[in-house]
């Protein structure tokens, strides 16, 4: 998680008191100023609406139902796309104009997060171990949307990814590290010929790339990442496929400062 100074959110709750606590958002999403209290009385339809009218959904129910009402929110949004323009790039813009839209209508649906990682609602599961990995400093506010992610990411990391190009070995990506779970692009440098020369792994993240390269080329490999989260993640996978001395590891905003015969990146 960021070390910036946490920002707080204040909301009233159902009994009237006024409460406040941090504000937890992986993608630095405004801090919400205009929170319901809201529990599963409440139908989708009347929550999907406040929802685009900006209003945050605090829930106090079932934690299950929260669930089911973030899913029919979802089927709601997604009913309503765009008309597509006419250009590509138009097209493109326009999508991600959409994901973010998107991406911040859901977001309004919040579950609070108490003292030592709990979630004081029915049926909620424990989400200790995978919010302290993770980093996040409790209590907090943060959207249902981003727990779930974080829950998901979590046991992603406990199983690992099987990566062929590994023979079979995992890689294990941590909550905020984007998961090899399309092996297109592993194939394609497990594949390519290789030149001979220093080889640059841009944007690391998991160094899944950067151990595919180490195992196929004996000249050095250079893993660079800005995000320091992610180069904890790719030394501790390098480490457990034993690659720690064939990669070096950069924290660094794109190059380094030396010469590669061969560049990689997998932007995002």
């Amino acid at each position: 998680m960021s070390s910036l100074p946490t920002p707080l959110v204040r909301w009233t709750d159902a009994d009237g008191a006024e409460r406040q606590a941090r504000w937890q958002s992986e993608s630095g999403a405004a801090v919400l100023t205009r929170i319901d209290v809201i529990d599963d009385r409440l139908p989708a339809d009347v929550a999907y609406r406040k929802a685009c009218e900006g209003t945050a959904l605090l829930w106090r129910g079932d934690f299950q139902n929260a669930r089911q009402l973030l899913q029919a929110m979802t089927r709601r949004m997604d009913k309503r796309p765009p008309k597509l323009a006419e250009t590509p790039r138009e097209r493109f813009n326009q999508h991600r104009m959409w994901q973010g839209q998107r991406a911040r209508t859901l977001g309004k649906l919040l579950i609070e997060i108490g003292t030592g990682h709990t979630l004081d609602l029915r049926r909620a599961p424990q989400i200790a171990p995978a919010c302290e990995a993770a980093g996040v400093h409790a209590p907090c506010l943060m959207s249902l949307r981003e727990l779930q992610g974080l829950l998901g990411a979590h046991e992603w990391h406990k199983k690992g990814v099987p990566v062929a190009a590994l023979g079979g070995q995992t890689i294990h990506p941590c909550y905020g590290v984007y998961s090899p779970v399309r092996g297109e692009y592993i194939d394609l440098v497990a594949q390519a010929p290789l030149p001979q020369g220093p080889i640059f792994d841009i944007g690391t993240g998991t160094g899944v790339l950067a151990a595919v390269l180490a195992r196929r080329s004996p000249h050095p490999v250079v893993a660079t990442d800005v995000d320091p989260r992610a180069l904890k993640c790719a030394r501790d996978n390098l480490q457990r496929l034993g690659l720690t001395g064939r990669v070096r590891l950069e924290q660094t905003d794109l190059f380094p400062s030396d010469r590669a015969a061969l560049v990689v990146c997998n932007p995002p």
